[in-house]
C-alpha cells in the first residue's frame, strides 16, 4: 500500500463537480496521487448530494463499496449530505471525517498527512449549521477531468421553495469575487480548454460589487482563445431581457438554456413556493426562442408535489409537450426532512407518481428524438472530447447536441465544423466537413 492514493467522487449538480476538482487540485498539493473511483485507494473524498433520499441512499452504498476493496481506506464525506445529515453520518461505520459546506473547499487542510492516514473508531467533524453570507474567493485553481471546464461563480439560494433542500444545505445566495472568477477563466484558457460552462446554485442571482451576471458574461466574452461560455441551470426569473440579447448576439454564448420548470400547474406552483406563473414561464420560453436561432432548452420537472391532481399533473404534461424542449429532467418528488413541503398533504400514491413519471420520460425521449430530427442536414461546429468507441469520436455542438462521427482521426479538445446526417433519441450522426477554412469554422463556433 503506497499510502498517498486518493479517489474521489461526486454526486449531484454540476456545481458540485467543480468543487470536487478544486478538492482534487488541494490534495495533488499534498502530496496525494489521484486514482480513479473504484481502483484500491488509501484516502475515499465522497462529494455528496441530498436533493434525493436516493442521493442519500447512494452516498452510503459507495461507502460500503470501496471499504470492500480498501478495507483501510481513510474516508471523508462531505457536500450537501454532510452538512444536512451529520447526525446521522455520525453513526455510518466506516466514516473518519465529515466536512460540512462551510469548510468543503478547505478539506484538504483536515486530513492527516498520507503517511498518517488511519482508519478512526469515530468520525472528526468540521461543521456548522451557519454558513456564511460573504462572497468569496477559492484556495486552489481546479484541473478539470473534462473537456467542458467548469467555472463555480456562486453559491446558495434565497428562494426558499417549499421543497427544496438547498437554502439548509447551502446557505444563502453568494457570489464569487469577480476578479477571482476571471483569474480562474484565464487560467483555463491558457491550459487550452476551449468551453467554459459557468455553475453556481442561483446562477442568475450572481452579482459582486455591483457586476452582475450579464456583466461577467461579456468579461468571458472578450477573452482571446476562449471559444464558448456555456451557462448551466438558471432559474426562470433570473433570465432577463439583456441575457436573451447577450445569447442571441455573442459568437461564444451557448444558445442553449437548461430552466427549470418543476409544474405546469400554478396551484402547484403556488404551494412549492414557486416565483412565477406558468403564463410567464412561457412567455419567457417563447421569447427566448424568438431571439435565438436553433436554441437548445432543457428543463427540470418534478412529479408528485404533495397535492399533485390529477389535473394538475395533465397541466405539466401539457406544457412539456406543447414547448420545443430538447432535453427533460424528470424526477419523482422526495421529501426533505425541514422542508416546508414535508408537512404538505395529501400525498401522491407511489404507483401513480410512478405512471407519470414513465409518461414525462417517454415525452421526453421524443422530443430529444424530434430535436435532432430537426437538425438533419445542419452543419455546426462540435467539440470533441476524449471518449472513443467502436471507431466513433464523440462530441458536442453550442446548443448541447450529443454528437458522433465515425473517424480515427484525433480530435480530443478540438472544434470541427460537422454536418448533421442522420438522428437517433441519444445521439445526432455527424460527418466532419473536410477542407472548411477556418473563417467558416470560426463563424460555426
Amino acid at each position: 500500500m503506497t499510502g498517498n492514493r486518493a479517489s474521489l467522487h461526486t454526486l449531484g449538480c454540476r456545481l458540485n463537480q467543480a468543487e470536487t476538482a478544486i478538492l482534487g487540485e488541494g490534495l495533488r498539493q499534498k502530496g496525494f496521487q489521484l486514482v480513479e473511483f473504484g481502483q484500491p485507494t488509501d484516502l475515499l473524498i465522497l462529494n455528496t448530494c441530498s436533493v434525493t433520499e436516493d442521493a442519500e441512499r447512494t452516498s452510503r452504498y459507495l461507502i460500503r463499496k470501496t471499504l470492500k476493496h480498501s478495507p483501510h481506506a481513510f474516508v471523508a464525506v462531505t457536500g450537501c449530505y454532510a452538512q444536512t445529515g451529520v447526525e446521522g453520518l455520525k453513526h455510518h461505520a466506516g466514516i473518519d471525517l465529515i466536512v460540512g459546506n462551510q469548510f468543503k473547499l478547505d478539506l484538504p487542510t483536515y486530513l492527516p498527512p498520507a503517511q498518517e492516514l488511519k482508519k478512526r473508531s469515530s468520525p472528526e467533524v468540521q461543521h456548522t449549521r451557519t454558513i456564511s453570507r460573504e462572497d468569496f474567493d477559492l484556495p486552489h485553481l481546479a484541473e478539470p477531468d473534462s473537456t467542458r471546464a467548469l467555472l463555480k461563480i456562486q453559491d446558495g439560494c434565497s428562494a426558499m421553495c417549499s421543497f427544496c433542500i438547498i437554502p439548509f444545505a447551502r446557505g444563502h445566495e453568494r457570489s464569487r469575487k469577480f476578479d477571482d472568477a476571471l483569474r480562474e477563466a484565464q487560467s483555463l484558457v491558457a491550459r487550452g480548454y476551449r468551453e467554459i460552462v459557468l455553475t453556481g446554485v442561483n446562477l442568475g442571482q450572481y452579482l459582486h460589487n455591483g457586476r452582475d451576471f450579464c456583466a461577467l458574461l461579456r468579461q468571458l466574452d472578450q477573452m482571446t482563445d476562449l471559444a464558448r461560455i456555456r451557462i448551466s441551470s438558471i432559474e426562470p426569473t433570473t433570465v432577463s431581457a439583456e441575457l436573451l440579447e447577450l445569447l442571441a448576439g455573442s459568437a461564444k454564448l451557448c444558445p442553449y438554456l437548461h430552466v427549470p420548470l418543476q409544474s405546469g400547474d400554478d396551484q402547484v406552483f403556488l404551494a412549492m413556493n414557486r416565483r412565477h406563473t406558468v403564463k410567464a414561464y412561457v412567455a419567457l420560453i417563447e421569447q427566448a426562442l424568438a431571439k435565438i436561432p436553433n436554441l437548445g432548452l432543457g428543463t427540470d420537472l418534478m412529479v408528485g408535489f404533495p397535492g399533485e391532481t390529477e389535473t394538475a399533473f395533465r397541466n405539466t404534461l401539457a406544457v412539456a409537450t406543447d414547448l420545443p424542449f430538447s432535453y427533460l429532467h424528470v424526477f419523482p418528488y422526495s421529501p426533505r426532512p425541514g422542508t416546508a413541503a414535508m408537512r404538505m398533504r395529501p400525498t401522491v400514491p407511489p404507483t401513480t407518481v410512478k405512471k407519470r413519471t414513465n409518461l414525462l420520460h417517454n415525452l421526453g425521449h421524443a422530443k430529444r428524438l424530434a430535436f435532432h430530427n430537426k437538425q438533419i442536414g445542419i452543419t455546426v461546429s462540435a467539440l470533441f472530447e476524449a471518449r472513443t468507441q467502436d471507431g466513433y469520436r464523440f462530441g458536442t455542438t453550442p446548443n448541447f447536441t450529443r454528437v458522433v462521427v465515425s473517424t480515427s482521426d484525433e480530435l480530443q479538445n478540438q472544434i470541427k465544423p460537422i454536418t448533421i446526417t442522420a438522428a437517433t433519441e441519444r445521439w445526432a450522426l455527424g460527418q466532419i466537413v473536410p477542407n472548411q477554412s477556418m473563417k467558416t469554422s470560426l463563424a460555426l463556433l
